[in-house]
């Protein structure tokens, strides 16, 4: 391995911890000495400031990205058996949900520039089965939100925004009207995954949406099913955020918007030091959509990703493929209607693409190595 005094991390949650420390370590201690480590005062707060945020009705925090989206599909009621489309681009859990509440998965290829799903072939999938479409919005920016409303409108489908990775991002419709992702649809998940723009100290998600009636039925499901208390009128699971989660998303959220605003100035990097290099293609940005770069994925043409993962490692440089296999050819979710001709561009994507270190504590000495050493690979 080369020897540099960098220390480059994918994520460098250490370096964001310790720039509020003070902070996180008072509201930790407070929740500790207050004893109220379920459902105490910082969830509700954290619950309305992130209400605030997003300017949407009901947020409904949850234990994690993946319960929210199960909790999304079970409160609309849906059936085993009911179809729900979403991307083959995506991470697992997108796809798990469906699956484990018996309901059909029906996957669909992206789009080429923005890896989000392909609205054409969203709608060529829809059959009289079909009651969901769950669009991801991909490694930081949106899904064509006003063509996909527009179909789902038209097909009376109910619309869930897998949120995860874009959760401070804008989108723009025609009529000039500004969204904030996961708001749009009748219901937005998201995941405070450590790693994520907007991350915990562990495990954390929530669900949003402008419906009272949904956000009342999500609220009981998170709770085990209750109404009032002990008293249950649905089927639930029992996904709550903890207050010590809470009490560090408050202080996170209040930054949130620098963070985006820090991932950009690294993209910027990125897209400027690759802007003449032909066997790379920078990312594409959706112009109705703003992009708050949870990951900064490059495209490789004619270059081996796995080569090139291998040489930054050799530098100490992380390099991640997201992702590196369909999920329609994996054993979990792979079936005989599913052909691997109809998913060309997520088969092309998942040969080439990769994705460089993209946090909030980049710094330009550590963008020049990064950047030089990706440059150097592909001069050699």
């Amino acid at each position: 391995m080369i020897k540099t005094d960098f220390n480059i991390q994918m994520v460098d949650l250490k370096g964001q911890y310790n720039k509020i420390k003070e902070e996180v370590d008072r509201a930790i201690l407070n929740v500790i000495e207050s004893a109220s480590f379920i459902r105490g005062p910082e969830v509700k707060s954290f619950q309305q400031e992130l209400e605030d945020y997003l300017e949407v009705k009901h947020v409904i925090p949850c234990a994690n990205g993946t319960d929210a989206l199960q909790i999304a599909l079970m409160a609309l009621g849906l059936k085993p058996g009911d179809e729900v489309i979403t991307s083959d681009f995506t991470f697992a859990a997108t796809v798990e949900v469906i699956g484990l509440l018996q309901l059909k998965p029906i996957l669909v290829d992206v789009d080429p520039d923005t890896f989000c799903i392909d609205v054409k072939k969203m709608e060529a999938a829809i059959t009289p089965n079909t009651k969901a479409v769950v669009p991801v919005h991909l490694f930081g920016q949106c899904a064509n939100m006003e063509a996909i409303m527009e179909v789902a409108k038209k097909h009376n489908l109910f619309v869930i925004e897998d949120n995860a990775q874009a959760i401070g991002s804008d989108y723009t419709f025609s009529s000039g009207e500004t969204q904030k992702a996961g708001t749009i649809g009748n219901i937005g998940t998201t995941s405070f995954f450590p790693s994520k723009n907007l991350g915990c100290y562990g495990d954390g998600g929530a669900l949003y949406t402008n419906d009272d009636e949904l956000a009342k039925i999500c609220n009981s499901i998170v709770n085990h099913g209750m109404g009032e208390r002990y008293h249950y009128e649905r089927l639930g699971v029992n996904s709550r955020l903890d207050t010590v989660q809470a009490a560090v998303l408050r202080i996170k959220l209040r930054e949130l918007d620098n963070y985006s605003a820090a991932r950009n100035r690294a993209a910027a990097y990125y897209d400027n030091a690759f802007a003449t290099v032909d066997q790379i293609q920078t990312p594409v940005r959706n112009e109705k959509s703003t992009h708050v770069f949870h990951q900064y994925t490059l495209v490789s043409k004619g270059i081996n990703q796995f080569e090139l993962q291998q040489f930054l490692k050799e530098r100490g440089i992380p390099c991640m493929i997201y992702y590196p296999k369909p999920l329609h050819t994996q054993n979990a979710y792979k079936t005989s209607e599913m052909k691997d001709e109809d998913f060309e561009v997520t088969n092309a994507l998942c040969n080439s693409v990769f994705s460089l270190p993209m946090h909030t504590e980049l710094t330009n000495d550590e963008l020049a190595f990064i950047t030089s050493s990706v440059n150097e690979f592909i001069n050699k």
